[in-house]
């Protein structure tokens, strides 16, 4: 017997599939699926879950300067005559970033070559490309999540019955983070 689920799939269409559950599992905290895909589901998620309660706090913050240009009021690069050329005006801007060890950085990489990529966009301007924004699930996992979970040994995910899906009565259940 194999040590995991088939769930009536090819292998690959099983990894996109878990893959896809799992990245929205952590992006909206909650979703409904049938009972097989979430307890395969939990075991990933609560993975990455204990791996970035563990890296959490590892990493170094580092003061860098940057030359931005400067803009005025309406968001256009100031510009002034030097030698008779117009040159854009730069500002110097010291920064605070965090720079992650090593093995913060391996599991980040973990984390974002299996989760997908999320693109926001904003309810009033659906349609357009120009104002969304990419989510980066590794930051909130580091950022947002982990720091429910530092004192939490496992058990990060509930998993609810719901009842029968009328099609095929197969058992539904809302898998969602504690």
């Amino acid at each position: 017997m194999p040590g995991y689920r088939k769930l009536g799939r090819t292998s690959s269409q099983r990894k996109a599939l878990l893959r896809n559950q799992v990245t929205n599992l952590l992006y909206h905290g909650k979703i409904v699926t049938t009972e097989a895909k979430a307890k395969e589901i939990r075991g990933i998620a609560e993975g990455f879950i204990a791996m970035a309660v563990r890296e959490k706090d590892n990493f170094d913050t580092v003061t860098v300067s940057a030359k931005v240009a400067r803009k005025d009021k309406d968001g256009k690069r100031v510009k002034e005559v030097v030698d008779g050329k117009k040159r854009d005006v730069f500002d110097t801007v010291e920064k605070s970033i965090k720079k992650d060890r090593p093995s913060r950085l391996h599991a980040r990489r973990q984390m974002c070559a299996y989760l997908y990529g999320i693109t926001e966009v904003p309810a009033e301007n659906a349609g357009r490309k120009k104002n969304t924004k990419k989510v980066d699930l590794a930051d909130k996992l580091f950022d947002e999540i982990a720091p429910k979970y530092v004192d939490r040994n496992g058990g990060y995910t509930r998993i609810v019955k719901i009842g029968p899906r009328k099609g095929d009565a197969a058992m539904t259940v809302l898998i969602e983070l504690v």
